[in-house]
């Protein structure tokens, strides 16, 4: 795996084993090893959401804050 993946590469390749393991035409062994290639880039892609989870509430932290001194030096003003 390449953990250089975006998270749409990581996604892809990710259906592309679960069609692979789904169609069942792969050895045992073989299963096996892109189940962990799949478990790795489940984990990329959950932590890659998360990163952009953190980012998207800071910019409506930050957002949030500029509307309510917005509000407040309104009111002031008034």
């Amino acid at each position: 795996m390449n953990e250089n993946f975006s998270f749409e590469q990581a996604l892809k390749r990710l259906e592309e084993i679960v069609e692979t393991l789904e169609a069942g035409n792969i050895s045992l062994e073989e299963s096996i090893k892109i189940y962990q290639e799949g478990i790795a880039l489940s984990k990329l892609c959950s932590g890659k959401l998360e990163e952009a989870e953190g980012k998207v509430m800071a910019i409506m932290n930050r957002g949030s804050e500029q509307m309510e001194e917005f509000s407040i030096s309104q009111i002031k003003e008034a």
